[in-house]
């Protein structure tokens, strides 16, 4: 894109904002979101979350793994106009299908990514200001040992020089012992700062927007017993009700 068109871009989503009206905020309220989705607002605190990572409309934005497509709802129309959002998706027939349902989607490119089998080309080496991740780092790990090293290398690489990586992770307090498969769902921060460090990461920020101190982290079914899985069907449901989703660690990392 050219300089004078991301000058001109950034200087109105300035300028709307000042006027009170925040691409973000307007994204966030889109009605391309699924109303279930935007239910789970109150624990997932979209706003706060993508605005501590400091996206702007005209970045391009790598998001690892969107699965539903939860955060893409409101990350394709936030970057439609003026920037770029690539989805590193494991060739889901679902996410697919809703990329293809709306123009708002249109510009959304979808990548090869399984860790699993060493598909990590998430985004041009260099191209992206922020990669994201939401709630995925247990899945690499359980996938066996180096898997989830390899997708902080590759969002490394996918980085320009002195772009983000925001991470959001079931936490697993300090005190306990964390298993390298992570099979309840639940990663010490330690661990994802170990896996950023690594590959090159220098941590920039730490947010407790995702906090719940309700969360023990310790349910028969793991992280999978609270909602909105409810892994236990109606057995305690109002127990796992009340203490809501899990809690979770929001980390931001930069590339130097």
């Amino acid at each position: 894109m050219k300089t004078w068109l991301i000058a001109t871009l950034a200087l109105a989503a300035a300028a709307a904002q000042a006027q009170g009206t925040d691409p973000l905020k307007a994204a966030v309220a889109g009605d391309n979101r699924l109303v279930g989705n935007v239910a789970r607002d109150a624990y997932r605190h979209p706003y706060e979350t993508l605005n501590f990572f400091g996206i702007k409309p005209t970045d391009t934005v790598v998001e690892l793994a969107p699965g539903g497509g939860w955060f893409t709802e409101i990350l394709a129309p936030y970057l439609r106009e003026g920037g770029q959002l690539y989805a590193a998706d494991g060739g889901s027939a679902r996410f697919k299908a809703k990329m293809d349902s709306m123009g708002v989607y249109g510009k959304v490119k979808i990548t090869s990514f399984d860790p699993a089998k060493g598909l990590l080309d998430i985004a041009p080496p260099g191209s992206a200001d922020v990669v994201l991740t939401f709630r995925n780092v247990h899945n690499w790990m359980g996938m066996g040992e180096g898997k989830a090293q390899a997708v902080f290398d590759a969002a490394f690489k996918a980085l320009k020089p002195g772009g983000t990586l925001g991470v959001e992770e079931h936490r697993l307090p300090a005190s306990r012992i964390q298993d390298p498969k992570a099979p309840t769902g639940y990663v010490q921060e330690a661990a994802v700062i170990q896996f950023a460090e690594k590959a090159g990461f220098k941590l920039a920020g730490k947010s407790e927007v995702n906090a719940n101190p309700k969360d023990t982290a310790d349910h028969p079914d793991g992280v999978w017993t609270l909602p909105p899985t409810y892994a236990l069907k109606d057995k305690d449901r109002a127990k796992y009700q009340a203490i809501g989703e899990s809690d979770r660690m929001t980390l931001k990392f930069v590339k130097p």
